[in-house]
């Protein structure tokens, strides 16, 4: 737990002016967990510690790597090779070194869920791409009432303006979160009816994918489980938007508690 002297200081005084002393507090004990660091995982982390959360699990398995640097908060020279989650431990220490951060160096499996999340969190963003696991994850946070949020694919696209947040059963254009309602409802007996809300919240754009204008795809060194260009071109305008908006979902639902 942070200290209430030094939350009321100049480093977050915004934060408190914004959503209030109360709301503060509830963001200093908070624990959010961060499943994927990647091109909108890293952003997400970002936001949620200059908002004063006080307690933040980092899950990733991948190092960073050249390719990272048009989408990803921690591809800086210096850090080529490093663990994700060690490069933006280290990033965190200097926005907040009272934040709590555990780095967990693997990946999210359908065997592991129960060992890293059943002591429940305040809140869970998904920000990978593998739709078996993606799945599986979203299943057992509907089942045990975790509170969370899930990233659609953030590739291919330039404009963060048709960013937006909506139940599974009502994304559009967004093909991994398609596939993931198709998983969802073929493998883990989620509702087909299209007027009945899924409980899985998600953060998508309405924006046509763009495929790659050049004859290289995406580079292979991308983590299986980061959400990766998978073939197409990535900005960060777009990823940091993603990531921005998963934060916000964490931030808005731990101000709300009463």
């Amino acid at each position: 737990m942070q200290d209430a002297a030094f939350l009321s200081s100049r480093r977050f005084g915004g934060i408190a002016r914004l959503y209030g002393d109360e709301a503060l507090a509830r963001f200093s004990r908070a624990h959010v967990c961060v499943v994927g660091v990647g091109g909108v995982g890293s952003w997400a982390v970002e936001a949620l510690a200059r908002s004063g959360i006080g307690r933040l699990t980092l899950i990733d398995l991948d190092n960073v790597a050249e390719s990272n640097v048009n989408r990803q908060l921690h591809a800086l020279t210096d850090d080529f090779g490093k663990a994700k989650v060690t490069a933006l431990r280290e990033r965190i220490a200097q926005i907040n070194p009272q934040c709590e951060v555990t780095e967990i160096e693997d990946f999210v499996t359908e065997d592991n869920l129960d060992e890293l999340f059943r002591r429940p969190f305040d809140f869970v963003i998904d920000a990978i791409d593998q739709i078996r696991v993606k799945a599986a994850m979203a299943a057992y946070f509907v089942r045990h009432k975790q509170p969370f949020i899930i990233s659609g694919g953030a590739g291919g696209q330039k404009n963060p303006a048709l960013i937006q947040t909506a139940d599974l059963s009502r994304v559009t254009h967004d093909p991994l979160l398609s596939n993931l309602r198709y998983t969802l409802r073929k493998r883990y007996g989620f509702s087909r009816d299209t007027k009945e809300k899924m409980r899985v919240p998600c953060v998508y754009s309405t924006e046509n994918i763009t495929p790659p204008q050049s004859g290289e795809a995406c580079s292979t060194d991308a983590a299986p489980q980061g959400l990766s260009c998978a073939g197409y071109g990535a900005s960060m305008l777009v990823t940091a938007s993603f990531g921005l908006y998963c934060a916000q979902a964490a931030v808005e639902h731990i101000a709300g508690r009463k």
